[in-house]
């Protein structure tokens, strides 16, 4: 169902895709927008080692939530900051691309867990986490991805 990589000298492992889903925060998720045309976003996200799924939160309205509500088969692609061999101009960079279908997630427990590890990802302040959920938790959604399919390649941007 989905396509090798062409390029496969290039692919790297299973467990070093998931690593740049741990390390990396940001990546963009492309859904199926209006009247056809694809919709990419920036997000955050948490990659859950515990169930291998991947979250993300937002607001409970707009046009990533209508395109998920027409449609659960969505991308998402990460790639760390890359590196620079001695001598050479030229970046090297990995990247993951992922293939899956997402959900909202309605659980408020599970909702609290996601937002609360989302945050952690970029401050250990507690006291602004537990603000954040009692303040905006009523206006967030959260989104739950299930891989299908994981490639992850390093490219020689020369």
């Amino acid at each position: 169902m989905f396509r090798e990589m062409r390029r496969y000298k290039q692919q790297i492992s299973e467990e070093e895709c998931i690593e740049i889903l741990k390390t990396q925060k940001r990546g963009v998720l492309s859904v199926l927008g209006d009247d056809g045309y694809p919709y990419g976003i920036p997000m955050n996200h948490w990659y859950c080692e515990a169930d291998g799924k991947i979250y993300f939160h937002g607001a409970k309205v707009g046009h990533k939530i209508d395109a998920i509500k027409r449609c659960d088969k969505v991308s998402f692609c990460v790639y760390d900051e890359g590196y620079r061999k001695d001598g050479h101009w030229s970046l090297n960079i990995n990247s993951v691309v992922i293939f899956g279908r997402i959900k909202l997630v309605e659980d408020e427990e599970k909702t609290i867990e996601i937002c609360s590890e989302l945050c952690r990802r970029f401050t250990d302040d507690e006291e602004y986490l537990r603000q954040e959920l009692k303040g905006s938790l009523i206006h967030v959604q959260c989104l739950e991805l299930t891989v299908e399919h994981m490639t992850g390649k390093l490219v020689n941007e020369a």
